[in-house]
């Protein structure tokens, strides 16, 4: 079948490779027909989170029902499915609190209870290396779905492809944000990063009755896009001025600060070469930049929600502004098992529209490109998905 792989910082290639087989009584197989580029998955592309071996990628796919294992009764050969990215069994303590990122069973060799890139981990996810399970992606023809009897739901033959795929992560992500936020009405919102998951969020928080939806950024076409797709207000951070987006966004509050701000960005945001020099004294990898500026734009008792990765340690995080404000921090995987459900349902009834954001449409073996266009911002690029069986 035709993959997309990663070999290294800045190289991937669609290759030939393996069929995937059932290795588990409860695994599926799926045949993919729609598949797309995660903004998380440039962390590996960039190196960020280091893959030594090549491996196939991709944790935002949808498909056709290939072949089921034996303890797989809910679904059968032609079904249609849309996959949460998180692998999860179902049935340990986490799965039943319904945290699936944080799963005991699904990524033995790395798993435990300590967290950080060079210590235990938590669930695995597909495609996204080693350290989360070393499970094949989505970005192929075909993939192999552990614990299939558990993630996959069938969605119905009136939706597209496209309406549901983001289905996988990126809508439960920004809802999750907005859910960690508590959000219940009336709120002032404010999302750092008007990337995919940014603007996900953004039309989440309207779901949940927010007064008013602010989106920072650095490119002013995603902001446009942000504008378009979610009727966001924007805020271009130029330079390294955030205190200037802080101060934006206390004006419109007040000059309290957000009730809820959202963190979709992640440790490699635009950085200046001062900012680049300081993590190379620290010994981190990327910045905590955006989340410091998250801190400062929330009101005091606001909560700030990271959807963000941040894999490692960083000097001087603000502690003492954490406590004095009196603030809540969540962060981590979306539980997007919890949630896919009911944002399914928001689908079907016409209540979010999630394809508005796609800019690019490629072949899977146009994957170097799309990977690069994403990566540089190029060609106005938002959102790209793939077709692994066009071309």
């Amino acid at each position: 079948m035709k993959a997309a792989v990663i070999h290294g910082p800045g190289k991937v290639t669609c290759d030939t490779v393996d069929d995937p087989i059932l290795k588990d009584d409860r695994d599926v197989i799926l045949k993919v027909t729609a598949t797309a580029i995660c903004g998380s998955d440039l962390h590996i592309y960039s190196g960020g989170l280091p893959q030594p071996r090549p491996m196939v990628l991709g944790h935002e796919f949808m498909g056709i029902v290939e072949e089921t294992g034996k303890a797989v009764k809910n679904l059968k050969k032609g079904d249609r499915v849309v996959v949460p990215f998180p692998i999860a069994c179902g049935h340990c303590f986490f799965c039943n609190h319904h945290i699936p990122g944080n799963c005991e069973n699904s990524n033995p060799d790395h798993y435990g209870p300590e967290g950080g890139i060079l210590t235990d981990k938590g669930g695995a996810l597909f495609g996204y290396t080693d350290l989360y399970g070393g499970y094949d992606g989505g970005q192929a023809q075909y993939v192999r779905v552990p614990y299939g009897d558990y993630g996959p739901r069938i969605v119905p033959d009136d939706l597209t492809d496209e309406q549901v795929l983001f289905l996988t992560d990126i809508f439960p992500t920004g809802y999750t944000g907005i859910d960690w936020g508590e959000v219940k009405g009336g709120e002032t919102v404010a999302i750092f990063g008007a990337g995919p998951v940014g603007i996900m969020a953004a039309k989440s928080a309207w779901l949940r009755g927010a007064k008013r939806v602010l989106i920072v950024d650095t490119v002013q076409y995603r902001l446009d896009m942000a504008k378009k797709a979610a009727n966001a207000e924007t805020i271009l951070w130029e330079g390294n001025n955030d205190k200037d987006v802080v101060e934006q966004i206390r004006s419109v509050t007040e000059g309290r600060g957000a009730d809820v701000v959202v963190e979709a960005v992640g440790f490699e945001p635009d950085r200046s070469f001062l900012d680049r020099a300081k993590a190379v004294i620290n010994f981190e990898v990327g910045s905590p930049k955006v989340i410091e500026a998250c801190m400062s734009a929330v009101r005091r008792s606001g909560i700030v929600s990271v959807l963000g990765v941040y894999p490692v340690h960083y000097d001087n995080f603000p502690l003492g502004q954490f406590f004095d404000k009196g603030l809540t921090l969540r962060g981590g995987q979306a539980p997007a098992h919890k949630h896919i459900d009911k944002l399914l349902a928001y689908v079907k009834e016409g209540k979010v529209k999630l394809d508005d954001i796609i800019t690019h449409r490629l072949p899977l073996t146009q994957i170097a490109e799309g990977y690069s266009i994403f990566k540089k911002k190029e060609d106005n690029c938002v959102k790209v998905v793939l077709d692994p069986w066009a071309g």
